[in-house]
């Protein structure tokens, strides 16, 4: 251990002096028994302040993921050593789960990274550091290395990632623009379902309001919140940005739905109003219209600020053109 780093946390100071290990990654390896001191004793105490002198580190070898490489075509919009961002297209599951075991997003980034993926927990995936629905269309971005994935789920936690979505949605939301500041939980109706728990408030702000919807199901939940914008009407609904400020699951599509405003297509948060089944049947959509558009993070390794857009898919952009008014 360097001089200058003696007197430090443990954990700190082996990832300053091994910066192909994350912080997590050496705590993690700490705990689990993995290092020894300058006298050959195991240290489990990531706390533990460090000594001059050298420690050596077991890293085990990252178990193979038990999903299968599969030679899937991705789009990939930016990729370098530590990460990539990808457009996803409508219809790919992020993650294998019962019905959907092979053909995901992370079954084609095993084949995409084979022999360049993170080995955060110990396992060789992709650090896919969050999700959009199977029926989302857009922007994600992965991590490869351990740097990478503990910075980005870093940004994410204190709600630094710029996220953006396209919808359409049902109705002509008023006002136009607004905050939707509303927890949300697992249903405990459905636990398949997500809902808010917030009992009504609506707070007017000038031009702006801020919407907190009524409540569906008990307990706390967790603080989702969702800045909206309405970019032009359509018939029966309109064109909305949705800016997250939070990344719950489905927030968008529930939030949305219990202002008023179910999205277009969705076939669990809403119901299709009458004018928009000819027109959904006709162009044979069948997924919520909800899209990822725009994502924008500052890199965790080179800390440069990154920013991506995604045009609409052609099947929203159809929907667009036969709800023109």
């Amino acid at each position: 251990m360097a001089s200058d780093a003696v007197g430090w946390r443990l954990d700190r100071a082996l990832a300053a002096a091994v910066p192909t290990l994350s912080r997590e990654r050496v705590k993690a390896l700490i705990s689990s028994g993995a290092v020894t001191s300058p006298t050959g004793a195991v240290v489990r105490d990531p706390a533990t302040k460090a000594v001059i002198g050298e420690y050596a580190i077991a890293v085990p070898e990252p178990r193979p993921a038990h999903n299968e490489a599969q030679d899937i075509a991705l789009e990939i919009v930016f990729e370098d050593d530590h990460l990539l961002v990808v457009d996803k297209p409508a219809g790919m599951v992020v993650h294998p789960a019962a019905g959907n075991l092979d053909g995901t997003l992370v079954n084609a980034l095993l084949h995409h990274c084979a022999g360049r993926l993170s080995g955060i927990g110990g396992v060789a995936r992709p650090g896919i550091v969050h999700r959009i629905d199977k029926d989302t269309s857009g922007l994600l971005v992965v991590a490869k290395t351990d740097r990478a994935h503990e910075g980005l789920a870093a940004q994410f936690a204190k709600h630094d990632i710029h996220r953006l979505y396209l919808a359409v949605v049902s109705g002509m939301p008023i006002p136009p623009a607004g905050k939707v500041d509303a927890a949300l939980a697992r249903s405990s109706a459905d636990r398949k379902k997500m809902a808010v728990v917030i009992p009504p408030r609506v707070k007017p702000g000038g031009h702006m309001s801020q919407v907190l919807a009524s409540s569906e199901t008990p307990g706390r939940g967790k603080r989702a919140v969702t800045h909206y914008r309405t970019i032009r009407p359509l018939k029966g609904g309109a064109l909305v940005e949705c800016r997250l400020e939070t990344g719950r699951t489905h927030q968008v599509r529930v939030h949305m739905a219990h202002i008023g405003h179910a999205l277009v297509g969705d076939p669990v948060y809403g119901r299709t109003a009458p004018m928009h089944r000819e027109v959904l049947r006709t162009l044979g959509f069948a997924r919520q219209a909800l899209h990822a558009a725009q994502l924008g993070f500052i890199h965790p390794v080179s800390k440069e600020n990154l920013s991506f857009k995604s045009a609409l898919p052609s099947d929203i952009e159809e929907l667009l053109a036969a709800l023109t008014v």
